[in-house]
């Protein structure tokens, strides 16, 4: 990891100008054009020149160093040079899923009391009506200025034209930026990202997956691209709503891998399931492919190894935006376990990325202060999973409970001290060192201590082998400590409703294959799951809890309530 103190400022931004020089006619960025066409592009020249300029402007505005910045600007080459004009100013990004509640993104963009608001014209617009972030005074339109003010982006590098190399000195402890989780298990949460993280990240990546400079990204969900120019790649923005990956239009992201010669493809599982469901084959210059955001099913990691070409590696890496990559299994490797999973064992998410120390610890539900006061538990006891590594974040920003719920100070030999991250995650480690995700600790089934908790992973995949299931989802019904574990059950489109009495019964059998499925108390079916909104895969669980026992309650009542 790079050192600001023998290396200058620790600063995503900072490989660029070196890549600018090395290859300077190299492209960076292409984005369609609205007419299925990538006739818009950025060099690593262009890149790096127009973000200087618009650090300079920036900086005319008032917007510098440690200057709090919503950024609400689509996928596009203007949110590329915003964000490294950005980071080379030294200010912080703050960046909120556009798609998520009203009222969430509100409280979000309240609680990050930015000084700054750059965005598209409808982001501007909504600014003024909904009265998001009324702490920013300095305002920066995408496109026109109209009734709000401010000064364009066009106008913003204007005034920087000319001003030469940007790129403030940060150090990494600083703040680089502000990146609010999807909230698919609560409301979102600002995870303050320092400069250190994300030159940690570009390390784990590259040597995780063993990136190499010069080739073509296809990434789907738009802030990982922010990672290629760092390592040397050129990414091809796809023809899609990022914040709809499931409606993706699979002929035009094979259309794009085929013209600029992709090597690798990032998505979320829903994603995946588009490409696979299409079933048309990735070109041969397809060297990997990355799947995150939720587990894989096991269906569609086979299907889509059988679409990749034979040399080619299929990675799902396990993390979350607080802390990754966590640990990564490639795709061989996860479909050797799926039996295993297919019989109540959980998720393997493979092998801790170094220098990561991920560790399972009792599971509570309290704040836990100091390390000293944990329970780490031995192979094959599910536990809640922690990792300590250099991409791990130590707050939330304005968030003091859930910074105490989530940070673990650990005091090392040598005196030093070091945050460990509480993932959220249950899990456990096998024989072979192999990390199992086996749920969400919020979306446990908490039934009697006598019997244990149930965990989501280790029953939902025994019934999603099912020809007919497309998906199934855990939810406990009572009161915690003696809650029942229902399954909610969404067929695969096209199963006609009177199906289902068959199909349940089949479920009932296929319940006898672990001792955790048998603990299912009764199965209920579902039109469409509620999903989170940046991956169209992580379940909304605790909207389906409430839904089963609405549906239960009706039943004891005979549907008059």
């Amino acid at each position: 990891m790079q050192n600001p103190s023998d290396a200058g400022p620790c600063n995503i931004a900072a490989a660029l100008p070196k890549l600018a020089a090395e290859n300077p006619q190299r492209i960076a960025i292409r984005c369609p054009d609205g007419s299925g066409n990538y006739t818009i592009e950025l060099s690593y020249a262009q890149l790096d020149a127009r973000s200087d300029a618009i650090a300079a402007g920036l900086a005319t505005l008032g917007i510098v160093r440690g200057t709090r910045t919503v950024v609400m600007v689509r996928p596009s080459p203007e949110f590329f040079l915003l964000m490294f004009a950005l980071f080379k100013a030294g200010a912080v990004p703050v960046l909120v899923d556009p798609g998520i509640d009203r009222r969430a993104l509100k409280q979000c963009l309240d609680e990050a009391q930015p000084d700054a608001f750059v965005g598209i014209p409808l982001a501007q617009f909504a600014r003024i009506v909904l009265g998001w972030a009324k702490s920013a005074t300095k305002i920066v339109s995408v496109g026109s200025r109209f009734l709000w003010g401010g000064k364009t982006l066009a106008q913003v590098e204007a005034l920087g034209a000319n001003s030469g190399a940007q790129l403030a000195n940060t150090q990494g402890d600083d703040v680089a930026a502000i990146l609010f989780t999807s909230g698919s298990t609560g409301v979102p949460k600002g995870v303050v990202y320092r400069h250190r993280h994300f030159v940690a990240q570009i390390d784990l990546l590259r040597d995780a997956f063993g990136i190499d400079a010069g080739g073509v990204d296809l990434p789907t969900f738009p802030p990982f691209a922010l990672f290629d120019p760092a390592l040397g790649l050129t990414s091809v923005i796809p023809d899609m709503d990022p914040t709809r990956p499931a409606n993706a239009d699979p002929r035009k992201l094979h259309a794009a891998m085929r013209a600029f010669g992709v090597t690798q493809v990032f998505g979320s599982p829903a994603l995946m399931r588009v490409l696979v469901d299409h079933g048309e084959e990735l070109p041969q210059t397809v060297q990997r492919a990355t799947s995150a955001g939720a587990p894989v099913p096991p269906e569609t990691v086979a299907r889509l190894r059988e679409l990749l070409p034979a040399h080619a590696q299929f990675w799902t890496p396990y993390g979350a935006t607080e802390c990754l990559p966590v640990a990564v299994i490639e795709g061989r490797e996860l479909q050797a376990t799926r039996e295993a999973t297919e019989q109540g064992a959980g998720t393997c998410v493979g092998r801790a990325v170094a220098p990561n120390e991920v560790r399972i610890i009792g599971i509570t539900d309290e704040a836990i202060a100091d390390w000293r006061d944990v329970q780490v538990l031995g192979a094959n006891i599910v536990g809640e999973i922690t990792v300590a590594g250099p991409t791990v974040t130590d707050s939330y920003f304005n968030r003091e409970s859930a910074t105490r719920a989530a940070k673990v100070s650990e005091t090392l030999a040598d005196g030093s001290t070091r945050i460990v991250h509480r993932m959220g995650d249950v899990g456990y480690f096998d024989a072979q060192g192999r990390l199992w995700f086996c749920g969400r600790k919020t979306q446990r089934v908490c039934a009697e201590a006598s019997r244990g908790d149930v965990y989501t992973e280790q029953v939902e995949p025994v019934f999603n082998a099912h020809p007919q299931v497309r998906r199934t989802a855990l939810v406990g019904v009572g009161e915690k400590g003696a809650q029942q574990a229902w399954l909610c059950v969404e067929l695969k489109p096209g199963v006609a409703p009177r199906e289902w009495p068959r199909i349940a019964s089949e479920l009932r059998v296929l319940a006898k294959k672990s001792p955790y499925s048998a603990r299912v108390a009764g199965f209920l079916p579902h039109e469409s799951f509620p999903v989170d909104i940046r991956h169209n895969a992580k379940i909304g669980r605790e909207k389906l809890a409430r839904w089963a026992a609405q549906q239960l309650e009706r039943k004891s009542t005979g549907g008059r309530r």
